[in-house]
């Protein structure tokens, strides 16, 4: 039986149809980045409130990442088995979780403890969520039933048996409290057609979509123009506009499971079977105009042609011009004084990975000057991750360790007493510490052996000046006979 192949849709413009803003729009998320979670991401859910921090439900844990970090600034491991649905309440110091042994933890952000465990589920929890008063959860488990419970008191307010099916989706009003909409995950009615209702006219079927050709697994709605997202185990991500037409699509490395928008749009976050997460940023017009006018314009082709068939004669003189030494930007802010901008361009991710040799040319010089100090001084957490990374990278390096110890001196001096406020810069802060403990005993063991083998190789070399002491008297016996 041969295989089946499925082709890869593209949604190209055809001739003569012009593309739409939507499609401008949604165009500018570029350069996924890619995070390793523990297992199958199966949720992910945004803070509501500025800044959109947003939390990972992966394996036994849940991970809160901030917008432009790669390491989680919080963690919530308290799970005995499979954590699902983590879900943030409206004013986002709040998170609700459920999980595999059938209980439901409610966190603090700032803490790491559940302030509240609900229990009365007899089978797993795969779906929790706040409703819009804040003061009730709501939860859905593989028990066919769904309950209402309460937050201050931690006792269930209702319990609602109606399904008929293992609960795995769940969508609460915002403006009514007392609303919400639930899925069973009955295999009739699953597959790869997105279909949507009117609730407003009896649950009457607007539209059926038939985009995806394989299950479609979540779905999303942003917050500009009200697009729709589905994503799906085809590793597709659909982008549908108001007239439910596809005007974008994203490609995933593997069979997505979950897919959240932040509220200002301006992160899309893809949850993968493989346990990557993919978070993709929207750029600009104006990053993109820097970097269009940063752009030389070439020569035009004439400058090349001309000249082409030219033969020089024999005696002809040729006069050459001056090269012209363009500096680098770097280099230039260090000729204008700009120290902390400087070190900046030095540690760009080009710079930084490819040619480090150029990153401590410039912390050296910056050192020379004095002004070392005054370049790594004011820096947000973002700009000193950098450093950090940089000098855990390439301490150790025997080129470069003499001026990065340096630089870890004069960090640690800077910022030891704001390191609470940002856990990733302290957690960076440790491994350095660790790291440089473990050279320091490396590098004494190295000095003992060192000493063993000096001693060792005295004991094995021949003493010439006593055994030229002990052959004397020969060579003076027969002097003193003659004598």
């Amino acid at each position: 039986m041969a295989s089946f192949k499925p082709t890869k849709v593209q949604f190209l413009p055809k001739l003569g149809e012009k593309v739409t803003e939507d499609t401008l729009y949604w165009k500018n998320y570029k350069s996924p980045v890619q995070i390793k979670e523990f297992g199958a991401v199966t949720k992910i859910d945004f803070s509501p409130l500025a800044p959109h921090n947003y939390a990972v439900t992966a394996s036994t844990r849940i991970h809160v990442y901030g917008l432009h970090s790669q390491e989680p600034i919080r963690s919530f491991t308290r799970f005995r088995d499979t954590a699902y649905g983590g879900s943030f309440r409206g004013d986002g110091k709040l998170l609700v979780a459920g999980s595999e042994e059938g209980l439901i933890r409610l966190f603090d952000i700032s803490g790491r403890v559940a302030l509240r465990q609900f229990t009365g589920h007899s089978k797993a929890v795969h779906v929790t969520s706040f409703l819009s008063d804040g003061f009730r959860v709501v939860s859905g488990s593989d028990d066919l039933t769904f309950r209402v419970w309460d937050v201050p008191s931690a006792v269930e307010l209702s319990s609602i048996t109606e399904h008929t099916d293992y609960i795995r989706a769940l969508a609460p009003s915002k403006l009514n409290p007392d609303l919400f909409v639930t899925v069973i995950s009955n295999l009739e009615c699953g597959g790869r057609y997105v279909k949507i209702w009117d609730l407003l006219k009896g649950g009457q079927e607007l539209v059926s979509l038939k985009n995806h050709h394989k299950t479609v697994t979540c779905a999303c709605l942003s917050s500009v123009g009200n697009k729709l997202l589905t994503g799906s185990l085809d590793r597709h991500v659909k982008v549908y506009n108001s007239s439910y037409k596809v005007v974008h699509n994203f490609d995933c490395d593997a069979s997505i499971l979950s897919m959240a928008v932040a509220p200002d749009d301006e992160v899309v976050a893809v949850g993968m079977t493989n346990g990557v997460l993919s978070v993709r940023h929207r750029k600009h017009k104006k990053d993109k105009e820097t970097l269009t006018s940063r752009r030389r314009r070439g020569p035009s082709y004439r400058v090349f042609v001309k000249g082409k068939n030219f033969v020089p004669r024999q005696d002809d003189f040729l006069v050459s011009k001056p090269v012209k030494q363009y500096l680098r930007k770097y280099d230039k802010q260090l000729k204008s004084f700009e120290v902390s901008k400087a070190l900046d361009t030095a540690l760009q991710t080009w710079t930084r990975t490819s040619k480090p040799e150029v990153t401590v040319a410039v912390i050296i010089e910056l050192n020379r000057r004095g002004t070392l100090k005054n370049a790594l001084a004011g820096r947000n957490e973002e700009s000193l991750t950098k450093i950090l990374n940089f000098l855990l990278k390439h301490i150790f390096d025997p080129r470069f360790s003499r001026p990065l110890l340096t630089v870890g001196d004069i960090v640690l001096d800077l910022y030891r007493q704001v390191l609470h406020q940002s856990p990733v810069v302290e957690r960076q802060l440790q491994r350095l510490m660790e790291v440089l403990g473990r050279e320091a005993e490396l590098q004494q063991e190295l000095l003992q052996v060192l000493g063993i083998l000096d001693t060792l190789f005295a004991s094995l070399t021949p003493r010439k000046e006593v055994a030229a002491l002990a052959a004397l008297p020969v060579d003076q016996g027969p002097q003193l006979q003659a004598a």
